[in-house]
């Protein structure tokens, strides 16, 4: 009796393969004969899980957005359950966006296929749409933490949400916008994961009229990870 195919066991399997040939190499050059070798099965095991090689690539960016939006969900899961969060909501949203920004070393190598895809996103309309859609879905997350995260620390004068970068919405596609940019940042080594992070915690605290962390990480100086300094003539330049 020949053996039961698990066929979507095989497409994970097949996507895994993907990220590992888009992690060491991009993914522009990626053919499904790459991708079968990698796998460990045959071009047509690849042709029989997905019509085309587009609809391959964006399977595997599901693949691997899925894996983060477990990791989001795990950290906004107490102040998504009945059950009181004991830390401040704006806690919570920068631990969230931390996951969305892939800034730790043990996820350094999903922060290279990701970029590998938002590469090809560039140029390939449906990976572009298959990143839209990811995007969206976090954002009542982002809003719904931004919302609760002003309940926590009011402002001091009452005033919360002044100014049209403190409207809910808004706040929420900066603060996306941000991470994400924090994960090129960081990969090429622009800026340390601490540095990264204490970032993530200002804008935060700035759109949340809370503070930022007493002590925040400082820069690292040029050379080790974070910027040059500009000169006063590149200053007034700007």
């Amino acid at each position: 009796m020949p053996r039961q195919v698990d066929h979507e066991e095989r497409r994970r399997r097949i996507a895994e393969a993907v990220c590992a040939l888009a992690d060491s190499s991009g993914l522009e050059g990626v053919t499904l004969r790459d991708v079968a070798t990698r796998a460990g099965v045959s071009m047509g095991a690849v042709q029989r899980c997905f019509r085309t090689k587009q609809e391959m690539l964006v399977f595997a960016l599901d693949h691997i957005g899925e894996r983060v939006t477990e990791r989001v969900s795990e950290r906004a899961r107490p102040r998504t359950d009945t059950t009181a969060d004991p830390d401040p909501a704006s806690a919570t949203l920068a631990r969230v966006l931390g996951e969305v920004a892939l800034v730790d070393e043990a996820h350094r190598a999903e922060a290279r296929v990701w970029l590998a895809f938002v590469a090809q996103a560039a140029v390939t309309p449906e990976l572009a749409a298959a990143l839209r859609n990811r995007y969206t879905a976090l954002h009542p997350l982002l809003v719904r933490l931004l919302g609760a995260g002003r309940a926590d620390s009011p402002a001091a004068d009452g005033d919360v949400g002044a100014g049209p970068d403190h409207e809910p919405h808004q706040a929420a596609r900066t603060l996306l916008a941000l991470a994400d940019g924090l994960t090129t940042h960081v990969l090429i080594g622009h800026l340390t994961p601490q540095a990264a992070l204490a970032l993530l915690h200002a804008q935060i605290g700035a759109l949340t009229r809370t503070s930022p962390p007493a002590a925040l990480p400082a820069l690292p100086a040029h050379g080790t990870g974070g910027p040059a300094p500009a000169n006063d003539e590149e200053g007034a330049a700007k």
